[in-house]
């Protein structure tokens, strides 16, 4: 059984062509700047092999130029747009540097042979460059990531062999044309064009999850994590610590007389307290500790050092959220916090450091507010703990260590 190459190229334009459109509707509907790069690199890839399998017979020279500088332009249309899904401006001068290559190739250079290297060279520098920026994205599994950078290097290979194909043919063409390799590419390039769109969309689906996932792990209002983000994101930094033998520090911070203040002041101004604090405790750590809202005026943060450490720390924030005061029209606005620290050896359940720093806040509150306390000592488990606290007042539950502010 034989197959009219000529009819499996058009074919394979407009399966190109189809999945360019829809790449490029699903561009526009979901606001995706990659998506369209994509569907035009598609549509123009599909046209320019178009145009040359249907009138390469009896189209001119400088036509036939056009169309494989637009094979060209194609594939760095794929790089760039490997580069704007991943936040970075296109590289508008590197888009056209290829043809523009390619086109002073061909008017300088008379032999076919050394016209094919150059054209090799060109699409072999477009797909080193598309894979370098999909290998770059750090944020996917590692069998996704090399599939991902796979199928787009061969979807660049496929956009350039036709005109490969058709520097090499010259006058044997026809024999060449019947042959069951240009069939079996005509076929692959439908295959590479289908598997292209595929991992072109599980890696928009997998961005997207990652958006809504961390979405759903932020405070909208301070933008810190969430007690869901907070936990998950902690259980991470503890197994690390511990498994470098590492303590950790925990803290719980209330801001002091916050229900009268919305009481006093409103809502909104409540709200820019929160926003306020938020940014007090992110400047006031380090890049490598973890800070989230875990209730309506409680944040928490878990910092990778000794209990000694966190309560310097601790003591940095309660100095910073005081001297930040701000002044409505209603008067000024007291702006203090209570902390409670509590700190445990390499691999302390997160549960027990909170339950231990609750407890310290608990004193600082009773102590006079605006003040930090540390728990003195640290349960071994939380179901000891709870255990050995059931029916015993909270003053009762640990010594705390007053700290001088």
């Amino acid at each position: 059984m034989s197959f009219d190459p000529s009819t499996l190229y058009l074919f394979a334009t407009m399966v190109a062509g189809m999945l360019g459109a829809m790449l490029m509707f699903f561009g526009r509907q979901e606001n995706i700047p990659a998506l369209k790069w994509w569907g035009t690199a598609y549509l123009l890839g599909a046209v320019s092999v178009a145009l040359w399998t249907i009138g390469g017979s009896f189209l001119g020279e400088p036509v036939l130029l056009a169309l494989n500088a637009a094979g060209f332009i194609a594939c760095g249309m794929v790089w760039n747009a490997s580069r704007v899904f991943h936040g970075r401006k296109p590289n508008l001068p590197g888009l056209v540097l290829g043809a523009i290559a390619w086109i002073g190739a061909v008017t300088t250079v008379d032999d076919s042979a050394m016209r094919v290297t150059i054209g090799a060279t060109i699409v072999a520098i477009y797909a080193a460059l598309t894979a370098s920026e999909l290998w770059s994205e750090r944020r996917r599994a590692m069998q996704k990531r090399w599939l991902a950078i796979v199928v787009p290097v061969l979807h660049g290979c496929v956009l350039m062999l036709p005109i490969l194909i058709g520097d090499l043919l010259g006058p044997h063409g026809q024999i060449f044309a019947n042959s069951f390799w240009v069939t079996l590419f005509a076929i692959e390039l439908v295959l590479y064009a289908i598997g292209t769109v595929f991992v072109i969309f599980m890696m928009v689906s997998d961005r997207a999850v990652a958006v809504h996932k961390t979405a759903a792990s932020i405070d909208p209002l301070s933008g810190m994590l969430n007690r869901r983000g907070f936990t998950e994101a902690c259980a991470r930094v503890i197994e690390r610590e511990a498994n470098a033998g590492r303590p950790v520090t925990v803290m719980i911070f209330d801001i002091d007389h916050f229900k009268s203040i919305n009481d006093r002041f409103g809502h909104p101004a409540g709200d820019e307290i929160l926003k306020l604090f938020a940014a007090v405790v992110v400047n006031s750590l380090r890049i490598s500790d973890l800070s989230g809202r875990i209730g309506g005026e409680e944040f928490a943060a878990l910092l990778p050092c000794s209990l000694e450490e966190g309560v310097l720390v601790a003591e940095r924030v309660r100095e910073a959220f005081e001297s930040s005061g701000i002044v409505c029209e209603d008067g000024p606005v007291d702006t203090t916090v209570s902390i409670g620290v509590a700190g445990g050896p390499a691999g302390t359940e997160l549960e027990v450091l909170l339950a231990s720093a609750d407890t310290a806040l608990y004193q600082a509150k009773r102590g006079g507010r605006n003040r930090v306390e540390a728990a003195e000592e640290l349960p071994l488990s939380l179901e000891n703990w709870r255990r050995k606290t059931a029916g015993l007042p909270a003053s009762a539950r640990h010594k705390p260590v007053p700290v001088q502010g």
